[in-house]
C-alpha cells in the first residue's frame, strides 16, 4: 500500500493500518519503512474485535482483514483472509474504491 499510496489518496481514500503491536513497535516500524499512512496500535484487540477480525491460533494469530469505511462510518467493502498471505492486492482495492466513488457520484 505504501507504493500505491498516491493512487489511494487520488481516490479520496485514507489508509489506516491496525495491528496487534504496541505503540513503540509501531513507531519503530513506521519510521523504518517510511510508511505514509496511519498506523493504529491495537495490542488489546479492541478495534479488531469490533470489526470481527478472526483469531486463529493454528495460523499464528489474527487473520488479515481489509475494510473500506465511508465518510459516514459505514463499511462499504470487507474482506477477511483465510491465511496470513490472503490479502487483496492493491489493484483489487483500488477497483473497489473506483466502484464506490462512481456509486457515490450517481447519488
Amino acid at each position: 500500500m505504501r507504493d500505491d499510496y498516491a493512487a489511494f489518496t487520488a481516490r479520496d481514500a485514507e489508509i489506516l493500518a491496525i495491528g496487534p503491536d504496541g505503540p513503540n513497535a509501531y513507531r519503530h516500524y513506521w519510521r523504518e519503512n517510511s510508511l505514509p499512512f496511519i498506523g493504529l496500535p491495537d495490542p488489546k484487540h479492541r478495534v479488531a474485535d469490533l470489526y470481527g477480525q478472526e483469531w486463529n491460533i493454528f495460523k499464528l494469530g489474527r487473520m488479515p482483514a481489509l475494510l473500506i469505511v465511508d465518510k459516514n462510518g459505514l463499511i462499504q467493502y470487507q474482506y477477511y483472509g483465510d491465511s496470513m498471505k490472503d490479502i487483496p492486492d492493491n489493484a483489487q482495492v483500488l477497483t473497489e474504491l473506483d466502484k464506490l466513488n462512481r456509486q457515490a457520484n450517481q447519488r
